[in-house]
C-alpha cells in the first residue's frame, strides 16, 4: 500500500514541537538567532507548527488562493500533480497562535514582566528625564468597578508611552484607607472570602501579591446581625482601628491584584496608604503649617450633618440623587411692628399682617432667627378673598393641603413679593388683591413674633440668593441651619441656633418637640402645631434635589456645631491663580473647578469618627481653649510618624505633650475629631511626592474622574496652596463616569452592571460570558472619549473583541511571513518599488500622527487610526497584493526581500505603538520575533518596552507629494475595477479575479502614460496587474476601435477628477499551475510545461525536493 511522506517542514515542526515540550525551558534566541536570554517554560508552545497559509489568507472575494491552497492539499495527501509545486511556495511560518488565549497567555506575560523586572529594568535604563504621574487613591472599601478600571488602565497606557519615550516613570499606587465606610466595616467585619485561582498571597504587610481571581464581601449582613449591642459596645476605640486598619489592607491586598491583573505596571511593593505612619506624619505637617499661618480655626458654624454616619460631612461627601420629596410649607410670621423711622408704613393693616415665608425644611423654624428679603425687589400687601377653585389633593407625585388660615371667614393680609402674586393666587386657589407695594428694603428692621416661641425677630435684608423664581420672595432665615442664613445672622448678630442633636433629634432646647427626628416626627409636629396656630396657608410635597451621605445614602441637615475649619478665604485668590497656570485637559474643566474654588465656603475638616488621623489639639479641661502650637504640633507628628496614630488613643496626655507642657497635663484632655479624609487624600502630594527620592513636586499629571473637581483635584490644590504657595499638579486629565452600553447608570437592581473582573475572566456561564482578558477591556478604554461619559456593555466587548481579533491576526500575518527574514536581508529605501515607499510613507504619518495623540492624551484617535490602517491601509490593499510576491515570487527573490523589508519594519513600529494599550498582544508579539531588535546603544531589546518608541524617519515621509496623490488615485481605480470584476464574476465570465483581463482608458494623459508605465513596470512589485489581483492589464489609447466594442463587461468612473473607462474580458493564455495567474508563456518550456515564465525562474532556482515524492 502506497503511502503519503510528510512534507520536509511538517516532519521538522513536529520533531521541534516534540523536543520544545519535553524541555523545561529555553533560549529565547533559539527562535531569534542567540542565546542571551533565557524565558520560562510557559513560552513552549504545545502546538508549535507551520500554519496552513489559508489561516493567514485574508482573501477577499475576487481573489484566487491558487498557491496557498495547492500546498495545503498537497500537504494532507492529494495527488501528487495536485502539490508538485508546494515546496516552491513560502507559506507563513510561526508560533504566534491566532487566537489569544487570555486566559492563559496574559497571566504568563505578566509573570514573565515580574520574574524579569522589567518595569523596574526599563525604567532604569532610561535617559529622557522623570515622569510623575501622582495616583489618587481610591478607596481601600470593596469590589473595583469600571469606573477603577478606566481610571487605571488611562494612567497605565500614559506611563507606558511615557517609557517609550524614554522617561523615567515613576508611578507609585495609593488607597484611602481612613474614613467612615471602613469604620463601619471595622465594626460589623465582612467575612472575607478570596477565591484564589492564579498564584498565591505572601505577607500582608509588604503586599507582595501574585494575581488573584476575585473577591467577595457576601458576608456582612451576616456578621451584622450576628453582633448585638453588647458586643459592638466592648469595641473600645483601639480595638474598632484594629479592625478597621485589618479590613482596608486586606482590601488593599485584594484590588492591588485587580489592577495587577489589568496589566497596570506601578511600585506594587511600596504603595503609599493613608493610614501609614510616615503618611500619617507627613499630614500632621501640613496641617501644623496651616495653621501656623492661621489658616485653621475653631468655630460654630452650620454645617452639612450626616444623622445617620454621626458626623459632618464635606461637600464632596454628598450626592445629589433624583427624586427626594421633601414637605414643603408656606408659613405665617405675624408683624407687630416697623422701625420708628418708618412710622406709619404699614400700620393700617397691623394687627392682621403677617410675612409669608415658604420653606421645604418645617423642621428648622423652631431655630428661626429672622426673615431675610431682597432689598431690590417689590413686594406687596395682599388681601385674601374667596377661593377661586377647590386646590387638589393631589396632583401627580404632588401632594396639596391648604392651611386653616384660608379656611377661616377673616383672613389676615400677606406679605409677598409683587411678581409672585399670580403663581401664588393660582396655587392657593385665592383671589389675591394687592393693597399697597414698597420695596423690600423698607421691611428692613420690622419686627415680627415667632410662631413657636413668641420671641420677636427683625426682618432683615438679605442677599442676592432672594428671587422671585419660587417660594414667597422672603426666606425664612436661621442661622444655625444654613449657610446663607449664617451668614446673613452674622450681619445683623442673629443668634445661632440649632436644637438638634447628633442623631438628628430635637434637644431640650426645641420645648415640645424634644427627641423627635427633624428628618420625621419632628418635620410632621412642627407642621401640625403651626397648623393648629393658624400659621400655615398651604403644605405641599416638594420634589427637589437634597443632599445625602454617600456612604450611607441618606439624607442629611445643616447643623451648626463647633467644628475645625480651613479659612479658604487666606488664599482663595492664590489658587484662582494657580489654577490658570495648570493645563487642563479637557480644556472646559477649568471653567469647573474655578467655579467651585471662587464660591466655595470654608472647608470643615473635623469629622466625629474614630477611625481616621486625630486633629492634633488638647483642649483646656475647665475653659476649653484649644491647645495646639508649633511645638506641640512637631512633637505629636514625631510620634506618630515612629508609632503610628494609634498612639494618640492609648498614650496618656502626659505622653503626648511635650517637655514644656507635662506639668500641666492634668489641666488639658485630648481632643476626639479626626480629619477629613479628603485632607487625607488632599496631602498625598506632601506625604508622597514631597518624601520620596524618585519622586518631584509638583507632578506632572493628575488623573482621575470628574467629580475630582470638588474632590481631590480642590483639595490637594488648597494645601498645597496653603502651604507651599503653588498646586501640587502641572496637568490635570479628567474622565467621566462609565454607564451601560445604552446610556444608562449602572446599577445592581436594574442589572446591567459591568463586571471588568468578568469582562477579563468571564462568568459563571463562559458560553454567554466568556473571558476576553485585559487586553480587550484595555482596548475598549483606548477607544473611547474619555472626556465625556463612556459606555460600555456585551455588545460593546463583543465589538473590541473582533477588531483585537482583526489586529491580532494582522500581526500574525506579518510574524508569518518573516520567518526566515534577516535584518542583513534589508533592501535599501532608494531600490524598494515604489509600492514599497509608498507603504512606509503611510506607516510613518500613521506613527508620526498617533504619537502626537498620544502626546495629546486622546487615545480614541489612536484606536481610530490604528483600525484604519489595519483593515484598510494593510488588509485590504498592501497585505492583499503582497501574498502573490510573498508566496509564489521566490524565496529570495528581490520583490519578496522587498516586502519583507518592509512587513519587518511594519511588525516593530505597530507592535511599540500599541505596546501601551495592548501590552500583553505587543509582548506576545515581540516574544515571537523571527529575529532579534538591536536599540541604539547596541543592546537587544528582549522585552517591547525596552525597544523604545519608532523614530521619525524624514526620509519616508519626504515620499513626494506628487506621488502621493498618484496612489491615493491607483488605490481609488483598484476600488472601480473591483466593483467591475464584480459585475464579470456575477455574470459567469470569471471565477477568480486572476481570470481576467483589465482594459482601461484615462482621459487625462499624464495619468494615461503612468498607467501604462505601470503595465511595464520595472520591478513586479509595481506592475499593475498585481496591484489589481488580475493576469493582465492594457492601457488602450482609444475608445474607438473594435477590440474596445469586443469587451463583455466595462464601466465608467470618476477618479478623483479624472474620468477613466474600465473595461473586463477573460484573460489571455492559459492557468499556471504554481501560482494560478494566466500567461502566454504557459507550455514555453519544456521541463515545467504547466508554468509562467515567473513560476519558471522561481523553481529553476527552488529544484523540488525528492522526498516530496511518493513512496
Amino acid at each position: 500500500m502506497a503511502m503519503m511522506q510528510p512534507s520536509l517542514y511538517r516532519v521538522l515542526s513536529q520533531r521541534a514541537g516534540s523536543s520544545l515540550r519535553k524541555t523545561t525551558s529555553v533560549k529565547l534566541r533559539y527562535f531569534r538567532g542567540s542565546s542571551s536570554v533565557k524565558v520560562f517554560s510557559f513560552l513552549n508552545i504545545a502546538h508549535y507548527s507551520d500554519y496552513s497559509g489559508e489561516e493567514f489568507y485574508y482573501s477577499s472575494k475576487r481573489r484566487s488562493r491558487g498557491p496557498v491552497m495547492a500546498a495545503k492539499k498537497a500537504s494532507q495527501g492529494q495527488k501528487k500533480e495536485e502539490g508538485r509545486y508546494k515546496h516552491t511556495v513560502d507559506l507563513p511560518k510561526t508560533r504566534f497562535g491566532m487566537r489569544a488565549n487570555a486566559l492563559v497567555r496574559e497571566p504568563e506575560i505578566q509573570k514573565l514582566w515580574d520574574d524579569h523586572q522589567v518595569f523596574k529594568r526599563v525604567v532604569d535604563k532610561n535617559d529622557g528625564g522623570n515622569f510623575v504621574l501622582h495616583d489618587g487613591p481610591p478607596y481601600a472599601n470593596g469590589d473595583l468597578h469600571m469606573g477603577h478600571a478606566l481610571n487605571k488602565i488611562l494612567k497605565d497606557i500614559i506611563n507606558r508611552y511615557k517609557l517609550l519615550q524614554n522617561y523615567k516613570v515613576h508611578f507609585v499606587p495609593g488607597w484611602d484607607c481612613h474614613g467612615l465606610p471602613i469604620e463601619l466595616k471595622g465594626k460589623y467585619p465582612p467575612l472575607l472570602r478570596f477565591k484564589w485561582r492564579l498564584g498565591e498571597a505572601s505577607h500582608l504587610g509588604s503586599l507582595q501579591v501574585r494575581v488573584i481571581s476575585g473577591f467577595d464581601y457576601s458576608g456582612w449582613h451576616s456578621v451584622l446581625q450576628s453582633l448585638d449591642q453588647d458586643a459592638r459596645k466592648d469595641l473600645t476605640p483601639l480595638k474598632l482601628r484594629a479592625k478597621a486598619a485589618k479590613f482596608a489592607k486586606a482590601t488593599v491586598k485584594a484590588q492591588m491584584s485587580s489592577f495587577q491583573r489589568y496589566g497596570v505596571w506601578a511600585d506594587w511593593n511600596n504603595p503609599y496608604l493613608t493610614l501609614d505612619p510616615k503618611y500619617e506624619a507627613a499630614q500632621i505637617e501640613v496641617f501644623g503649617e496651616m495653621a501656623l499661618k492661621g489658616y485653621i480655626y475653631r468655630g460654630r458654624k452650620p454645617v452639612h450633618w450626616s444623622p445617620s454616619s454621626r458626623t459632618a460631612l464635606a461637600e464632596a461627601e454628598l450626592e445629589y440623587p433624583e427624586g427626594h420629596i421633601s414637605r414643603s410649607i408656606y408659613a405665617l410670621f405675624r408683624l407687630v411692628g416697623t422701625p420708628s423711622s418708618k412710622y406709619g408704613l404699614l400700620e393700617e393693616f397691623f394687627p392682621d399682617l403677617c410675612l409669608v415665608i415658604w420653606t421645604t425644611t418645617p423642621w428648622t423654624i423652631p431655630a428661626n432667627a429672622g426673615v431675610a428679603v431682597n432689598a431690590k425687589l417689590k413686594y406687596a400687601v395682599v388681601e385674601a378673598k374667596s377661593f377661586l377653585e377647590d386646590v387638589p389633593v393631589s396632583a401627580g407625585n404632588k401632594r396639596r393641603r391648604l392651611g386653616n388660615v384660608l379656611k377661616e371667614p377673616k383672613k389676615p393680609f400677606f406679605i409677598v413679593a409683587y411678581d409672585l402674586v399670580p403663581t401664588l393666587e393660582a396655587k392657593w386657589g385665592t383671589k389675591l388683591i394687592i393693597k399697597k407695594t414698597l420695596l423690600g428694603s423698607d421691611l428692613e428692621n420690622c419686627r415680627y413674633v415667632h410662631p413657636i416661641n413668641n420671641m420677636e425677630c427683625p426682618v432683615v435684608i438679605g442677599g442676592d440668593y432672594i428671587t422671585t423664581e419660587s417660594g414667597t420672595g422672603l426666606v425664612h432665615t436661621a442661622p444655625g441651619h444654613g449657610q446663607e442664613d449664617y451668614v446673613t445672622g452674622l450681619r445683623y448678630g442673629l443668634p445661632i441656633f440649632s436644637p438638634v442633636d447628633d442623631d438628628g433629634k430635637f434637644t431640650e432646647d426645641a420645648g415640645q418637640f424634644t427627641g423627635l427626628d427633624v428628618l420625621g416626627d419632628g418635620n410632621i409636629a412642627v407642621v401640625k402645631y403651626l397648623d393648629e396656630k393658624m400659621s400655615i396657608v398651604m403644605e405641599e410635597s416638594y420634589e427637589h434635589k437634597y443632599p445625602y451621605d454617600w456612604r450611607t445614602k441618606k439624607p442629611t441637615i445643616f447643623r451648626a456645631t463647633e467644628q475645625w475649619f480651613a479659612s479658604v478665604e487666606g488664599f482663595r485668590q492664590a489658587a484662582m491663580d494657580a489654577i490658570g497656570h495648570v493645563k487642563w485637559i479637557p480644556a472646559q474643566a477649568e471653567k469647573r473647578i474655578s467655579a467651585m474654588t471662587s464660591s466655595r465656603s470654608d472647608w470643615c475638616i473635623s469629622r466625629q469618627r474614630t477611625w481616621g488621623l486625630p486633629i492634633p489639639v488638647f483642649y483646656h479641661v475647665t475653659s476649653k481653649e484649644p491647645l495646639m502650637n508649633k511645638e506641640t504640633i512637631d512633637h505629636i507628628k514625631s510620634i506618630i510618624a515612629l508609632k503610628g496614630s494609634d498612639a494618640w488613643w492609648y498614650m496618656t496626655v502626659e505622653d503626648l505633650l511635650p517637655d514644656q507642657y507635662r506639668h500641666k497635663a492634668s489641666e488639658y484632655e485630648k481632643g476626639t475629631d479626626t480629619t477629613d479624609v479628603w485632607f487625607d487624600s488632599g496631602s498625598s502630594w506632601a506625604a508622597v511626592l514631597g518624601k520620596r527620592d524618585s519622586l518631584s513636586f509638583p507632578a506632572d499629571l493628575y488623573l482621575e474622574g470628574t467629580d475630582q473637581h470638588r474632590g481631590w483635584f480642590q483639595s490637594s490644590l488648597l494645601t498645597s496652596i496653603a502651604t507651599k504657595g503653588k498646586a501640587p499638579y502641572s496637568s490635570v486629565i479628567t474622565h467621566g463616569f462609565v454607564l451601560d452600553e445604552k446610556g444608562s447608570k449602572m446599577s445592581k437592581s436594574l442589572g446591567n452592571v459591568v463586571d471588568p473582573r468578568t469582562v477579563i475572566e468571564g462568568g459563571k456561564n463562559q458560553k454567554e460570558a466568556p473571558g476576553y482578558g485585559a487586553d480587550i477591556l484595555r482596548l475598549w478604554v483606548s477607544s473611547v472619549d474619555y472626556t465625556g461619559d463612556v459606555m460600555i456593555g456585551p455588545q460593546v466587548v463583543r465589538q473590541m473583541s473582533d477588531i483585537y481579533r482583526k489586529l491580532r491576526g494582522t500581526l500574525r500575518y506579518l510574524l508569518g511571513n518573516l520567518h526566515d527574514w534577516k535584518v542583513e536581508n534589508t533592501v535599501s529605501y532608494h531600490e524598494l518599488p515604489m509600492i514599497d515607499q509608498h507603504a512606509l510613507f503611510q506607516l510613518e504619518t500613521v506613527v508620526k500622527n498617533i504619537r502626537e495623540d498620544y502626546e495629546n492624551y486622546q487615545f480614541f484617535k489612536i484606536f481610530q487610526s490604528i483600525q484604519r490602517f489595519v483593515i484598510v491601509d494593510l488588509s485590504n490593499f498592501y497585505f492583499d497584493v503582497a501574498k502573490d510576491r510573498l508566496y509564489v515570487g521566490g524565496t529570495t527573490s528581490f520583490t519578496r526581500r522587498s516586502c519583507q523589508t518592509v512587513l519587518a519594519t511594519h511588525l516593530l513600529s505597530l507592535a511599540r505603538v500599541i505596546a501601551p494599550i495592548l501590552p500583553h498582544l505587543a509582548e506576545d508579539v515581540w516574544q515571537n520575533l523571527p529575529f532579534q531588535y538591536t536599540i541604539n546603544d547596541g543592546s537587544i531589546a528582549d522585552f517591547v518596552f525596552e525597544s523604545k518608541w519608532p523614530a521619525l524617519n524624514e526620509k519616508w515621509l519626504s515620499f513626494p507629494a506628487k506621488e502621493v496623490d498618484f496612489w491615493g488615485k491607483v488605490l481609488e481605480l483598484r476600488n472601480e475595477v473591483n466593483k467591475v470584476l464584480e459585475v464579470a464574476r456575477t455574470g459567469k465570465l470569471i471565477g477568480s479575479s486572476l481570470e481576467a483581463k483589465i482594459y482601461l482608458h484615462a482621459s487625462d494623459a499624464s495619468l494615461a502614460s503612468r498607467l501604462l508605465e505601470m503595465c511595464s513596470a520595472s520591478n513586479d512589485a509595481d506592475a499593475l496587474h498585481r496591484i489589481f489581483l488580475t493576469s493582465q492589464v492594457e492601457v488602450v489609447p482609444s475608445l474607438i476601435n473594435e477590440l474596445v466594442q469586443t469587451i463583455p463587461y466595462t464601466g465608467e468612473y470618476l477618479v478623483q477628477e479624472d474620468r477613466v473607462w474600465i473595461g473586463v474580458s477573460r484573460a489571455d493564455g492559459s492557468k499556471c499551475e504554481r501560482c494560478w495567474n494566466y500567461s502566454l508563456q504557459v507550455g514555453s518550456f519544456m521541463e515545467h510545461p504547466t508554468l509562467c515564465g515567473r513560476c519558471f525562474n522561481v523553481v529553476g532556482i527552488q529544484p523540488i525536493p525528492a522526498m516530496a515524492a511518493v513512496s
